[in-house]
């Protein structure tokens, strides 16, 4: 009989387990901490979407719609793909549910999934997870800045180190006058840019400037810089942002060519950098999109939100929980092991605890506290049993001692 060949996961895609899933919780956990504590609710959307909202939302000339998406016919004959970003599934959610027409203010956070067929790297791969933030209904830069310094808290909070790039993107009345001095900036030597520039400078312009390729950057450098174009309103609203993050001892740098991935952003466009990944690279990133909304079919909603690989910062990730106590509750004999059971759940109430279900003598039980990493053991025989006591063991402190039941 022949052997079957092991069945692998997908190239780009991988388990999360052990200590890299301890991590990711810990992540998870304490970001949406900082974002509740900021008045920001969860949201969850579907994975699967139709492939219309991204080619509206994140841009035909993106590299994401282009080369990148998951894509495909299902069962019904419906165009859909796997999500490569949550922005886009978020306003579809809100423009669905009819909330672009109640007016008011939402704020959103998520974690969860994405996928884009690129060439995996490190911390860089198919199957991807992100943390992201969406604010509709306020138009305010104050709400930039808010976010901005959030992003900050959570990065500080793991203690990675970073820098925070700002540029503003302009908006409906300025960007078209910018994109046209930039086309004929471009079009003097587009014969020197690689391909994708070229077909950039046909369907979105300002994406050129977000090109890798070294060569066209060095010919980017005289470029026409976008803050040099801005109409009275962007200029006012850019300057206030720095204002208030000057005022709150935010460092931040000013990058010209700074543009995102992503056709949906106007005004506000930010990134943090950090060069303990290797080279200086972007870790996180956002905007402002006030007028995807409407490009979804929506009431005009002015948006603006943030999103975070999690990939990318976990081996950064510093885990700083105050120690509790773990308990390891364990039966010396099969009389005991119901008591056990019922000890160890009462015990769950308020610590980490495991039990083991098979009778063993005080050295086995005790090796297997330490193994799961428990502090406190606790054991009953017969002799407990009978007089409804405990035998507890700090393992730190050597203390030992009998309790009651009820005093555990």
């Amino acid at each position: 009989m022949s052997k079957e060949k092991v069945i692998q996961s997908l190239r780009g895609m991988k388990d999360i387990s052990n200590e890299e899933s301890k991590l990711f919780t810990y992540f998870c956990e304490n970001a949406a901490k900082i974002a509740k504590n900021y008045g920001f609710e969860y949201i969850e959307t579907p994975i699967l979407e139709e492939t219309s909202l991204f080619k509206r939302s994140v841009g035909e000339s993106s590299d994401i719609v282009n080369k990148e998406m998951y894509q495909f016919i299902d069962k019904g004959e419906n165009d859909v793909c796997l999500r490569p970003e949550g922005t886009a599934g978020v306003v579809r959610s809100f423009i669905q549910n009819k909330l672009d027409r109640a007016g008011g203010v939402k704020k959103w956070y998520y974690h969860g999934p994405m996928f884009r067929y690129e060439r995996p790297q490190k911390g860089r791969l198919r199957e991807f997870h992100q943390f992201g933030v969406e604010v509709f209904g306020i138009s305010s830069v104050y709400e930039d800045a808010n976010i901005i310094m959030m992003l900050k808290e959570i990065l500080d909070f793991f203690q990675i180190g970073h820098k925070l790039q700002l540029n503003s993107l302009g908006c409906k009345e300025c960007m078209p006058i910018y994109r046209e001095n930039l086309v004929k900036h471009l079009t003097s030597f587009k014969e020197e840019l690689c391909e994708d520039c070229n077909r950039r400078i046909k369907t979105n312009p300002i994406r050129v400037l977000d090109c890798k390729n070294e060569k066209c950057q060095n010919l980017l450098k005289d470029a026409p810089k976008i803050t040099y174009n801005l109409c009275n309103s962007c200029n006012e609203d850019f300057n206030k942002l720095k204002e208030i993050l000057d005022f709150n001892s935010v460092d931040y740098e000013i990058d010209s060519n700074l543009v995102r991935g992503l056709d949906y952003y106007s005004k506000t466009a930010f990134e943090f950098v950090s060069d303990e990944i290797g080279s200086q690279s972007a870790i996180a990133g956002g905007g402002r999109y006030d007028r995807l909304v409407e490009f979804l079919g929506g009431r005009e909603t002015p948006g603006v939100g943030f999103a975070i690989g999690i990939e990318r910062l976990l081996e950064l990730v510093k885990i700083n929980e105050k120690s509790e106590d773990i308990y390891y509750v364990g039966a010396l004999s099969e009389d005991a092991l119901n008591q056990a059971v019922k000890v160890a759940n009462l015990k769950r109430k308020t610590n980490k605890t495991y039990i083991e279900y098979t009778p063993r003598g005080f050295g086995k039980h005790f090796n297997l506290a330490e193994k799961n990493g428990a502090n406190i053991v606790v054991l009953i025989g017969d002799d407990e049993l009978k007089s409804n006591m405990l035998y507890v063991k700090n393992i730190s402190t050597q203390e030992e001692k009998k309790i009651k039941v009820e005093e555990l």
